[in-house]
C-alpha cells in the first residue's frame, strides 16, 4: 500500500543512489532499488549471463555470500511525530542499521516491513545500512535446528531446505526454474512522518443486494505512544462515487481498527473478460495527515461447491452468472526479479488476454505479486485464482514463531489485495496434501506429517475466517474438499484436480478424454522454446536435443526424452534440430487442444480449465505457452482457437465410433450459428461432409450433429468453419480421425505476396495447392498476426496482418511480413 503523506507530513523515496559491496571479493557498485544483486552484478559486468548455456552452477558464490547496501540521504529537520522506515518487499533475511543503531532485522519475502526509526534519525545527514546474510545458509541452518526431517523435492530444488524460509519457493530451482536464489530489495523503501498514527492497511469487503453494493471498509492504524495527558484524536474518512463519510476517533498506542461504510446505489458492475466491462471506482481513504487512492471494482464473486448427482460442483459465479474460466497458472514473470518489470507483465497479462483467457492461477511456489500486477488485472478483467506460498513441500508448520510469522503474512496479504477486483479465490497451498505421500519419511510416518501440515493449513483457514475477505477460502489444490485429503489427482466427481497422467506417465492424448474433471486446475505438456531462443542461449554445437545444455535447460528429469517419444508416436520422425523443436511445440498444443476441447465439451460438469503454465521464468523447455521474452509458442495460438468464446468441436464418441459436433459458447447470453463441415484430402480434394444449424446457450455445450465413423476417407481429415446467422465468421477447427504419421502429407506449394494496405500495414497473403498444416509465420518473433498456427485449405487465400507488436526484451527478434518465414507440418 502507497501511502501519500499531507502536507504536515513528509514522505522521502529512498530508493535511488545505494552502494552494495562484497568485502571479501572486492565488488563495490552503485545501483537502484528495486533490484536483486545478480541483476545488479551483471549490470555492472561482475558476472556473465546466468542464463547462457551452463553458467548457473558458477554463480552460486552470489548467493552463499554476504552483502552490505549502503544508502546517505539529507533530513534538514525531523521536526514533529515519528518517522517510519517501510519496505514493501525485501527478500529476505537481513540485519537493517540506521547511523550505527541496529533497528530491524527481516526473515520474510512477503511481508511489508514498517520500522519506527524516530530515535535513530539525526538531522542532516543519515546512513542506512542493510545487511542481506546468505538465504541459503540461513535454510540450512533453520533445517539443521529442526526436530524432525522436513523433506523437499530435491529433484526440483538444485539448492536445499528453501521449504523452512518465507521465500519464493522456485527461487531455489524448479522443474522449470533455474536455481540461482537471488536476493534485494524487490519493492520500494521509503520514509514517512506520521503525527498521531501510522496508517498501515485497508481491508474492502463487499456485500451485494438488489441495486447496491455496501462497502465495509477497515482501516487499520498503528498509534503511537506520546507520552500526552489528553486523549489522542484522529479524523478518519471515505470518499467514493461523490460521496464522503467520516468520523473522529480515538487513537491508542498499537495497532487501531477503525469501521467505516458507504452504500453505492444502482452500481456499475464490473466483469471478467468477455463477460462485460470493467469500470472502477476511485476510492480515497485518510487518517489523520495520510491517504490512500485506490481503484476498485464492484463485483460478487462465489465459489459454487453444492453437492449434485455427480459428487460436488466446482464453479465461480461472478455477479450471479455462472462463468467458464478460461486460463494458465501463472510463476513469476523472471528468475531474476528486477527483470520482472512492469512493462514485462503487461506484455504476458496482454497476451493470456489476447489467448480469451479469463483466469490466472497465482502458484504457491512462487511470490504474492506486486500492487500493479493485481491493478493491470482488475483493469484488464483478468480474475486471480491466488495460491497462499506453500508448494509441493513439507514446512516447519509445528514451529510457532515460524507459524506465527505465516499468520501475519497472510492477514497482511488478505488485507492489500482485498480492494482488487480480479480477485476470486484464496487458495491454502499447491500440492501439500499430495506430499504427504511422496517421501520415504511421510510414508513411514504419515500421522506426524499430517499432523504438522494441519497447524498450517487451518493457520491459513483461520486467517481468511476472521480477515472475513468477500472471496472463498479453498484448502489446498487440488483438493476434492475441505478436510478431505483423498486423491485430487484422480477424482474428476468434485473439487479441483491436478491431471498430470498423460505428461509424467507418458500416456497419450487421448487419454485426457478418460477424464471429466468439475475443474482442472492442473495440467501440461512440455516443448522446447522456438528456436530464435535456444540460439539465444547456445552455440551452434549445443543444438542437439541431447546435448549437455540441452540437458541444463531442461528441469524435468526425462522432459527431453519424453519430447522425443511423444513426437515419434504422433508424428514421422524429424530431419533435423529445428524440425524437433518446431514438432515439439505442435504436440505440446494437441495435447492442450485434445483436453480443452473435450473438457470444454463437458459444460456445465466442467467449468474450468488453467493449464500449466503460462509463462516461463528464464529460457527453458518446459509447458509454457509463452517462452521466456514473451514470444508466443504455437500452443498459444492454438489457445486462442480453442478458448474462444464461440467454439464448434468434434469429438469421437467411442460407443458408436461417431464424430459428434459440439457447440460451446460462453458469452454472457447464447448465439445461433451454421456450420459448414468439409471433407479434406490431402491430395487437395475438398468436399461437403454437411451443414448444419444450432441455437448454442450459454449454459450448456450441446450437441449439434454427428458423422458416422466411416464418412471421411482414410487420407481425409475433417474442417469445420461457423458462422453466426448474419454470416459473419465466428471460427474453424479441425479434427484428424488418425495420427499425422498415418497420412500421406504431401508437400504443398505455398505461394505468398506481402503487400500493404492504405494505411501502410504489412498484409500477407497464402495460398497453396493442398492442405497445410500448422503453418506458422515468423515463429519466436515479436509480432503477434491476426492467426498463426492455422491450416491453409487448398484454394483459399488466407490474409494476415499484425495485430500487436510486442516490445523486444531480452534479445528478442525482429521480424516482417515483408520477409517471412514460413513453417508447416512435413509429410
Amino acid at each position: 500500500m502507497r501511502v501519500v503523506a499531507g502536507d504536515a507530513a513528509d514522505t522521502v523515496n529512498l530508493n535511488c543512489g545505494w552502494t552494495i559491496r562484497n568485502e571479501a571479493r572486492g565488488i563495490s557498485l552503485v545501483t537502484d532499488f528495486p533490484n536483486d544483486i545478480h541483476s545488479a552484478l551483471l549490470q555492472a559486468g561482475h558476472i556473465p549471463d546466468p542464463y547462457y548455456r551452463d553458467n548457473e552452477t558458477s554463480l552460486d558464490w552470489v548467493h552463499e555470500a554476504q552483502w552490505v547496501a549502503v544508502k546517505t540521504f539529507d533530513l534538514p529537520a525531523l521536526g514533529t511525530g515519528r518517522w517510519t522506515l517501510t519496505l514493501t518487499s525485501i527478500d529476505c533475511f537481513t540485519q537493517i542499521s540506521l547511523n550505527g543503531q541496529a533497528i530491524a532485522k527481516t526473515e520474510n519475502q512477503f511481508l511489508r516491513y514498517d520500522v519506527d526509526i524516530t530515535d535513530a534519525l539525526h538531522d542532516g545527514e543519515n546512513r542506512l545500512e542493510i545487511r542481506f546474510l546468505s538465504n541459503s545458509a540461513k535454510a540450512l541452518e533453520a533445517h539443521d535446528a529442526f526436530p524432525f526431517e522436513l523433506p523437499y523435492l530435491a529433484q526440483n530444488c538444485r539448492i536445499a531446505y528453501n521449504n523452512f524460509l518465507r521465500k519464493a519457493e522456485c527461487h531455489a530451482g524448479w522443474d522449470w526454474n533455474i536455481a540461482l536464489m537471488p536476493l534485494g530489495v524487490y519493492g520500494d523503501i521509503f520514509l514517512r512522518q506520521s503525527r498521531i498514527c501510522r496508517l498501515d492497511d485497508v481491508k474492502i469487503v463487499q456485500h451485494h443486494a438488489n441495486g447496491f453494493v455496501r462497502l465495509d471498509v477497515t482501516i487499520y492504524a498503528t498509534g503511537f505512544d506520546l507520552a500526552q495527558t489528553d486523549v489522542a484524536q484522529a479524523d478518519v474518512a471515505l470518499e467514493i462515487d461523490d460521496q464522503a463519510v467520516g468520523k473522529t476517533v480515538r487513537i491508542l498506542p498499537g495497532e487501531n481498527q477503525i469501521e467505516l461504510s458507504v452504500t453505492i446505489d444502482n452500481p456499475r458492475l464490473w466483469w471478467p473478460a468477455g463477460q462485460g466491462g470493467q469500470p472502477l471506482y476511485d476510492l480515497v481513504v485518510r487518517v489523520d495527515q495520510e491517504s490512500v487512492h485506490h481503484r476498485i471494482g464492484l463485483r460478487h464473486i462465489a465459489l459454487l461447491t453444492a453437492p449434485d448427482a455427480i459428487g460436488a460442483q466446482f464453479a465461480f459465479s461472478v455477479n450471479g452468472r455462472t462463468i467458464f474460466m478460461k486460463g494458465a497458472n501463472w510463476v513469476p514473470a523472471d528468475a531474476l526479479p528486477a527483470r520482472a518489470t512492469p512493462a514485462v507483465t503487461r506484455d504476458l497479462l496482454q497476451s493470456a488476454l489476447d489467448a480469451h483467457m479469463n483466469m490466472l492461477r497465482v502458484w504457491g511456489g512462487g511470490q504474492y505479486e506486486a500492487d500493479w500486477f493485481y491493478d493491470m488485472c482488475s483493469q484488464m478483467g483478468i480474475l486471480i485464482w491466488q495460491d497462499f506460498m506453500f508448494a509441493c513441500n513439507h514446512y516447519p508448520g509445528s514451529d510457532r514463531s515460524w507459524l506465527n510469522l505465516v499468520r501475519k503474512e497472510a492477514r497482511q496479504q488478505i488485507r492489500r489485495l482485498s480492494r482488487q477486483a480480479c480477485m476470486a479465490l484464496w487458495c491454502g497451498d499447491n500440492e501439500l496434501v499430495g506430499a504427504l505421500s511422496w517421501f520415504p519419511e511421510t510414508k513411514a510416518n504419515r500421522d506426524r506429517y499430517l499432523a504438522n501440515y494441519d497447524r498450517l493449513n487451518h493457520a491459513l483457514e483461520e486467517a481468511v475466517a476472521e480477515e472475513g475477505p468477500d472471496i472463498a477460502f479453498w484448502p489446498s489444490s487440488p483438493s476434492v474438499g475441505r478436510l478431505d485429503f483423498g486423491d485430487g489427482w484422480h477424482d474428476d466427481t468434485s473439487g479441483d484436480m491436478h491431471f498430470w497422467d498423460v505428461w509424467h506417465e507418458s500416456k497419450d492424448f487421448e487419454h485426457y478424454r478418460t477424464m471429466r474433471p468439475r475443474f482442472c486446475s492442473e495440467f501440461g505438456f512440455q516443448s522446447f522454446p522456438s528456436m530464435p531462443a535456444i540460439e539465444r542461449f547456445t552455440e551452434e554445437r549445443d543444438r542437439n536435443v541431447s546435448s549437455p545444455i540441452m540437458d541444463v535447460h531442461q528441469r524435468n528429469i526425462g522432459g527431453n526424452s519424453r519430447i522425443v517419444e511423444t513426437i515419434s508416436r504422433y508424428f514421422r520422425f524429424p530431419d533435423g534440430f529445428a524440425d524437433m523443436v518446431f514438432l515439439s511445440q505442435i504436440a505440446q498444443a494437441l495435447a492442450m487442444k485434445t483436453a480443452i476441447e473435450f473438457w470444454r465439451s463437458n459444460k456445465p460438469r466442467t467449468m474450468g480449465t488453467l493449464y500449466w503454465q503460462l509463462n516461463d521464468t528464464w529460457p527453458v523447455a518446459s509447458w509454457s505457452s509463452l517462452e521466456y521474452g514473451g514470444g508466443w509458442k504455437v500452443v498459444h495460438y492454438l489457445a486462442r482457437q480453442f478458448y474462444q468464446p464461440v467454439l464448434v468441436t468434434a469429438q469421437p464418441d467411442d460407443a458408436t465410433g461417431d464424430i459428434v459436433l459440439w457447440g460451446i459458447c460462453d458469452l454472457p447470453q447464447g448465439i445461433s450459428l451454421t456450420i459448414e463441415a468439409t471433407q479434406v484430402s490431402f491430395d487437395g480434394a475438398m468436399v461437403s461432409a454437411g451443414t448444419f444449424s444450432s441455437d448454442i446457450p450459454a449454459d450448456r455445450a450441446v450437441e449439434i450433429g454427428r458423422l458416422s465413423a466411416g464418412s471421411l476417407g482414410e487420407q481425409s481429415f475433417l474442417h469445420l468453419d461457423w458462422r453466426q446467422i448474419s454470416g459473419t465468421l465466428q471460427g474453424e477447427n479441425d479434427y484428424f480421425p488418425k495420427r499425422f504419421k498415418a497420412y500421406d502429407i504431401a508437400e504443398p506449394d505455398i505461394e505468398f505476396t506481402a503487400t500493404r494496405d492504405d494505411d501502410g500495414h504489412e498484409i500477407l497473403s497464402l495460398r497453396s495447392d493442398r492442405p497445410a498444416l500448422f503453418v506458422t509465420i515468423n515463429h519466436g518473433g515479436a509480432d503477434i498476426l491476426s492467426d498463426n498456427c492455422f491450416t491453409l485449405l487448398p484454394g483459399r487465400t488466407k490474409k494476415l496482418h499484425v495485430t500487436r507488436h510486442r516490445e523486444i526484451v531480452h534479445g528478442g527478434i525482429e521480424t516482417s511480413l515483408a520477409k517471412p518465414s514460413i513453417t508447416w507440418l512435413k509429410g
